[in-house]
Formats: C-alpha cells, structure tokens, sequence
C-alpha cells in the first residue's frame, strides 16, 4: 500500500515538473498580454497594420437603407468631383498597406450596409458589402448553408473580400471570385452597374481583385454550399513531402471539403515539419447544428499563441500542442460553419509597441520545398520573428484581371512580429523584397493586400497585367476619383524602378 501511494506521488510530482514550465510560460504570456494601441487621433484613419496612420477629410457612413444609401453615395461622388477630393472605401480595414486610406481623402464606411437575402432555391446570397463573414455565417447556418470561399476567419467585410479576391481553406477551389454571380457597382459617372460574366463582364474581372478603384461595390450575389459536417484526417511529415500528401489526399479528391497545412516555426525544426488537415464530408451529416460555435477555451488559445512573440521556447510550445493535441478534434464532428467562425481577434495583438504583420506568397508545387530553402536563410539572418505559418491550396483563378494564381498554386500565409517604429518597418521591409525576389525567382507571386514593401519592379513582375490594369482604370475613372494608398504609389511607377 505505502509503495503503490509512494509510486503515485512520483508521477504526480514528476508530472508537476515536467507541466510547471508551460504553465508559468503561458501565465506569465497572459499576465503580460497588452491591450493599450490607443486609436488613432479625431480626423486619422489606421488599418489592420497600426502603421498606416493618415490624416483624412472624413469618415462617411454610408446609411443603411439600399435607396438612401445609392442617392447618397451619388450625391457624395458629385461633391467630390466637385472639390477634387479622394474617395477609398473601407469595410473591416484587414488590409495592411492603406488600401482602404487616401491621404486627405474621404472613407467611405461600409459596414452599416449589411442587409442579406437568401434564395434557397438557387443557393444564392444576395448581401450587401459591408456585410461581415461574422454576419452572414451565423444567418446562413440557420438555412443549413455555408459561404462557398472565404478566409479562414470571419472578422472581414463580405466587399473588402472580393476586393481582395480572398482564398481559404476550401479544398480544390479558385479564390473567391469564381463564386460571384454578379454585382452592383456605383461607377465615377454616378451610374450604378450590374455586373457578371456576361453583363459589364470587363468591369467584372476588372473590380473583383480591384481593391476599390473602380468604384463602390454595393452588393454581390455569391453561390453558397451546404454547410457540411466533416470527419478530420491529420498528417505529420517532413516539409519536403508535404506537396506529395496534398496531391495525393487532397488535390481532385471528392469527398474532401477542406484542407489546410501548417508549417513548424520552431527554431529545432524551423519550416522542416508540417501538419495537413484533411476534412473529409460526412455522408450521412445533418448540415445543420444549432448554432455557429466559436473556439473552445479562447483564453488558452490566445495564450500559447501569443507567447511566442520573441519565445523560442514559446514557438516550441505551440508547434508540440498543434502536433499533439490537434488531433483531438478528430474524435467529434465538425461542421463547416463552425471551423469559418473564428474571429481573429482570438491571436490579435493589441500592444501600443509592436504589431503583427502578415504576408503571403504564392508558389508553383514543383517549387515550394525551394521557397522554404530560402526562407529558412532570409527570415534569421533579418531576425523576423515568425510566429505562424499557414498553407492552403489554391486553383487557377480565370475570373479576375490583377489575378495572382495565374495556375493551380500553393499559398504561404505567415505572420510575423514586429515593432512598431521606423527602425522596425525599414527591417521588415528589408526582409520581405528579399522574400519576394526568391518568390518571383521561383515562378511564384506575393499577396497585395499588406505592407507596400514591394519595389515597382517587383510589383510589375509579379503582376506583368499592372500597367493595362492602370490604364483601365483610367479609362472607367478618368478623374482618378477612387484612390489609395496602393494606387498612388504603384500607378505611376515604372516597372524598372
């Protein structure tokens, strides 16, 4: 009896050591978690970046109401033109470059404008653009319905969306635009514009990917799809067989819904190990829980991801609990809606002193292992400071003009910390021209919507159709009426520069 007792206060001590380090780690992670970013000052504007900072003429809500909204917005443009003032639209303000900012300028607001309609017959939403996915995801679930493509988050605005031509996690899909029926657009002259593949169809692909300088998206008709409940399949391999699994489990595959890949940022492993999460349909699935459900134990969530910041050890951490104990999510089932219906404020960093930064790169499969090559190089010798590496499948997009997956592509989503000085921004912009000529060298692509890092140079290789997008612009906005921080410093920039 005193041996067994003995026996069992060992484990329990031994357990006790070998617990206490993460447990005072991620204490002490929520102990010191900041939330003191001020707002910007009365007649400035910021974005998801906390480093866009701009003096604005105004915020202007647009109203509710579609009839009072269109009149408005019209009688808004009129002024505009009138005094030579700047329009940019802005939905959430996920953009990290001042796409949704215009020095001087007026911003429209488009998130009172988020009415939506649902015709089950023909499984399309037809929803106003300042709409969020945290809106529509919880409406749709009640009709047993999920959103076809969008992020894997839902904290963004259903316009600034298409105006990205955002991608996710769904499995053998093109970005988002491919689910588009149509849309309505306010254009420079004061018309509104039904847009599609058939009506106004260079406008179509010209907006869509756009980043709001054709005009005001008002609304859109997006296809919709069951929302399915799955069955989780989890790989761990070396990074170089990561593309063969996707391939093989994933790419073409009929039952699969979803899939996404993570990448270790640990420094023991860094970028060399890889999780793929594979979500396989249920046949027999209901398609219809009672209610969206948001992450389990969001406090713990945010702590081990936070403690990475400037943590080896926290970065060790977290990549043992996602290779350890994702898996237990494999044992219930899950349900469309519910993996979609994480806000990102759950990993958001709130600190007046640093921020976090995302990026994205596009690569060919055949080059993927390559890219991580050189990363694995650049991001020490820069001191980046990654803290999340996300990979997803992305298809041939052959609806947008400024098309970033010109073919089937493997998308790298990563986030790094940073400071949030002068002295911080110039390494981070260091860094990331040396991440996109390995891209571009590589036969790959960077993301738009982030940090305006990027020379002319490289962004008129990346995007060889740039100066025909510009010149298009001109021609439906000859005034330049919908700018941002995006246009003015890419539209007269030449390539070699």
């Amino acid at each position: 009896m005193v041996k067994g007792r003995r026996f069992w206060q060992a484990v329990v001590c031994l357990l006790g050591i070998l617990l206490l380090p993460p447990i005072l780690h991620l204490v002490r992670t929520a102990f010191l978690d900041r939330h003191d970013r001020p707002p910007p000052p009365h007649g400035f504007v910021d974005d998801a970046s906390g480093l866009a900072e701009t003096r604005v003429e105004e915020v202007w809500d647009i109203p509710e109401g579609p009839d009072a909204a269109e009149q408005q917005l019209q009688k808004l443009l009129e002024r505009a033109l009138a005094q030579g003032t700047p329009i940019s639209i802005a939905g959430a303000r996920h953009s990290m470059g001042g796409h949704s900012i215009r020095r001087d300028g007026v911003v429209v607001n488009m998130r009172p404008f988020r009415a939506m309609r649902l015709d089950e017959a023909a499984n399309v939403l037809h929803v106003q653009t300042g709409a969020l996915w945290s809106d529509v995801l919880p409406y749709l679930n009640r009709a047993g319905r999920s959103v076809a493509v969008m992020q894997s988050n839902n904290s963004f605005s259903v316009g600034g969306s298409i105006s990205v031509n955002c991608h996710g996690w769904q499995a053998n899909r093109p970005p988002i635009a491919s689910t588009v029926e149509a849309f309505r657009i306010l254009v420079a002259d004061g018309r509104i514009l039904r847009c599609s593949r058939s009506e106004n169809a260079e406008l179509f692909s010209l907006a869509l990917g756009g980043y709001g300088l054709f005009g005001v998206i008002l609304d859109v008709d997006l296809r919709v799809v069951p929302n399915e409940e799955y069955r989780l399949e989890r790989i761990v391999v070396p990074s170089h067989r990561y593309v063969a699994e996707l391939e093989q489990r994933v790419h073409g595959q009929a039952d699969v819904g979803m899939a996404y890949g993570r990448l270790s940022v640990a420094p023991d492993n860094f970028l060399r190990e890889a999780i793929l999460s594979v979500l396989h349909r249920v046949p027999t699935g209901t398609g219809k829980p009672s209610e969206v459900v948001f992450p389990e134990m969001p406090g713990l969530t945010r702590a081990i991801f936070r403690g990475q910041v400037g943590s080896a050890y926290g970065k060790s951490l977290r990549w043992q609990a996602e290779k350890h104990l994702g898996g237990m999510l494999a044992n219930r089932s899950l349900f469309r809606n519910e993996l979609l219906g994480e806000p990102v404020e759950v990993f958001a960093n709130r600190s007046a002193d640093s921020t976090d930064i995302l990026h994205e790169y596009f690569l060919p499969s055949e080059s993927f292992e390559a890219f991580l090559e050189e990363l694995r190089t650049v991001i020490p010798r820069n001191r980046g400071d990654l803290l999340n590496v996300t990979l997803r499948q992305v298809l041939r997009d052959d609806d947008t003009f400024l098309r970033y997956a010109d073919r089937d592509l493997i998308a790298l989503v990563m986030l790094f910390n940073q400071p949030r000085t002068g002295d911080g921004d110039a390494a981070m912009e260091a860094m990331t021209k040396e991440m996109i000529d390995a891209a571009l060298r590589l036969g790959g692509r960077y993301y738009l919507p982030y940090r305006l890092h990027a020379t002319a140079a490289q962004f008129h290789a990346g995007y060889p159709q740039a100066a025909r997008f510009f010149e298009r612009k001109r021609h439906y906005d000859p005034r330049e009426i919908f700018q941002n921080s995006f246009y003015v410093k890419y539209k007269d920039a030449p390539p070699s520069s």
